[in-house]
């Protein structure tokens, strides 16, 4: 009887906490729409998200969760699944429910293979979660924990996308985490922006990049950094949109070589490398996946602590300076 009550409480909770689907097309959302193979693609990634999410809902562990996704999503979008099952998990470690812990659960076990896009989940949860429900951040990795603004910050722009991306708003002295005097939670938040524009212009590159330059030029490396991610990891486009985004893309080419390795680490790190990888790293980057994600681990900072700026954006510039003493950028 009381595995029946638990069981139908988790369904329950399942259907009143999911958005519903069609809140990630991009009819709904006002996107850019290139051609339907592109439309398919992108709401797809919604999709995926959202299956992942309500596993995280409904499952009674973990586990359960992670092997749901691992058997109903294909390669390409289960990491998209497994993003939106990390919400899940800080969603109810954020509500005044019982049970707590599923995120460190999550990261300590099924969700390691996918940590990246963990972090950017917990991120799309601070953006619904009341600000004193949010992960503290000495909890998270210090390295990775950037991560969650930039997933904040691509849900911003996603649901909030007149504000953040049409009129160009800036999060100014962003609360999290706690005691960052560094002033680089907008920069993070910023990736995350343009990774969204690559959603909200439809993987149009034109499209894209004009988004992208109407933003004041501090702001633009780091947008198109994100966006530069979101070519190599979501895709919707071929050899020549990517040649075209790299060629448009000009002094900003480190950060894009940058975010294709990044882009490439998480998707060999979690075994989900497909055939789009290959000709985003291969334009992005000059070499195979395999090959940019071991420029991300080899240059990855052994201290949490970068001084005046955080591990995560030293991480960042090694990389890029990477490919620019290769002659890539």
């Amino acid at each position: 009887m009381g595995e029946h009550v638990s069981s139908w409480w988790r369904s329950l909770r399942r259907r009143i906490l999911t958005p519903d689907v069609s809140e990630t097309t991009l009819d709904v959302r006002g996107f850019h729409v290139k051609g339907e193979a592109a439309r398919e693609l992108l709401e797809t990634v919604g999709a995926s998200f959202l299956t992942g999410y309500g596993h995280a809902m409904q499952a009674g562990t973990v586990d359960e969760a992670a092997d749901r996704v691992d058997d109903e999503l294909p390669v390409r979008f289960r990491g998209f699944a497994h993003e939106g099952a990390a919400m899940g998990f800080a969603m109810l470690d954020g509500l005044p429910i019982p049970g707590s812990g599923n995120v460190r659960r999550y990261l300590d076990g099924r969700g390691d293979p996918h940590v990246y896009m963990a972090y950017v989940g917990i991120g799309w949860a601070m953006a619904r979660l009341p600000r004193f429900r949010w992960p503290a951040g000495d909890g998270l990795d210090p390295l990775l924990c950037w991560l969650a603004l930039d997933g904040y910050g691509f849900h911003q722009a996603f649901f909030r996308t007149e504000r953040y991306v049409h009129e160009q708003f800036e999060e100014p002295d962003f609360p999290w985490p706690a005691g960052d005097r560094s002033g680089y939670a907008a920069r993070a938040i910023d990736q995350g922006i343009g990774r969204a524009i690559w959603f909200v212009g439809g993987t149009d590159v034109p499209v894209v990049t004009k988004l992208l330059d109407s933003f004041a030029p501090q702001r633009r490396a780091d947008l198109y950094s994100g966006a530069g991610l979101a070519a190599t990891y979501a895709g919707g486009v071929d050899a020549d949109e990517l040649q075209a985004f790299w060629d448009h893309a000009g002094e900003y080419r480190p950060l894009v070589a940058q975010a294709g390795a990044f882009a490439a680490e998480a998707r060999v790190r979690a075994g989900l490398v497909v055939p789009h990888t290959n000709v985003a790293t291969q334009v992005f980057c000059g070499m195979t996946p395999q090959e940019a994600a071991e420029v991300a681990i080899r240059t990855q900072p052994d201290q949490p602590d970068g001084g005046e700026l955080p591990a995560y954006e030293v991480w960042r510039q090694r990389i890029a300076n990477e490919f620019v003493s290769l002659g890539r950028c």
